[in-house]
């Protein structure tokens, strides 16, 4: 069992049935699949739900639902709830980054729980009350406030990135060794007198500038071959257009 499976994702009364459905998205876009919801509202659109999960319709179909918040964690060892307010008993809230290491910590053998308030007055304090640590995002003095499905995107992605769940691609051809840089230098450099994009006394000038474009970051063999066929058949052309107006 993965890190990740041990981390639930609470919804306290919201509000809207589109948000429920974003999260859901958002959720199975960083391999967490637990859900569950507090008290969802009568009048929830599960349509919109549905509309806005997209490929993660088996996820909202698969949600957890509770009457009560207590028993939405209950079993659970760390509970972070989310909160964009400062004040008493919110001075000690961390980012979803610094939670990320704690919360997957307790997720190795137990389940956790991150939690998210209405989207138009958050958790209540006696709800904050039974959690364990409060994260607050980061985010603009010009609007604190994240919607609802964005705040589960950015903690879900610290958890996921933390728990070294993704893996780049890695570049599988060799890097450019010096013989066939300077090879590469060697030809860029007779195209350039040849198609008298500069002159001789400009000519170092040039290839030190070339030489910095080229060598910023990794430059591998496949790349130097294209490149030494561009000069290569820059230089061909220009061999034939002086051939030819000779002629």
């Amino acid at each position: 069992m993965s890190m990740l499976d041990n981390v639930r994702i609470v919804l306290v009364e919201p509000i809207f049935g589109g948000n429920i459905g974003s999260v859901c998205r958002a959720m199975n876009n960083n391999d967490i699949t637990d859900l569950a919801i507090v008290n969802p509202r009568p009048t929830t659109d599960w349509d919109d739900a549905r509309k806005l999960s997209c490929n993660a319709k088996a996820q909202l179909e698969a949600r957890k639902e509770y009457p009560t918040l207590a028993e939405a964690i209950a079993g659970c060892t760390v509970v972070a709830g989310t909160s964009a307010r400062t004040g008493f008993y919110r001075d000690t809230a961390h980012s979803p980054r610094e939670f990320a290491q704690i919360g997957l910590e307790s997720a190795k053998n137990h389940k956790i729980a991150l939690v998210f308030g209405r989207e138009d007055k958050g958790l209540q304090n006696e709800e904050l009350a039974l959690c364990t640590h409060i994260i607050q995002i980061p985010s603009s003095e010009l609007y604190t406030s994240l919607n609802l499905s964005h705040a589960v995107m950015v903690c879900c992605y610290e958890m996921f990135t933390a728990a070294g769940a993704f893996h780049p691609a890695e570049e599988k051809a060799e890097e450019a060794d010096s013989e066939l840089r300077e090879r590469m230098f060697a030809t860029w450099r007779e195209m350039m007198i040849k198609t008298e994009f500069t002159h001789e006394q400009k000519l170092e000038h040039m290839m030190m500038g070339l030489r910095r474009i080229f060598t910023r970051g990794k430059l591998t063999v496949p790349d130097a071959k294209i490149l030494m066929g561009l000069a290569k058949q820059s230089i061909w052309v220009s061999d034939q257009w002086k051939k030819d107006t000779n002629e």
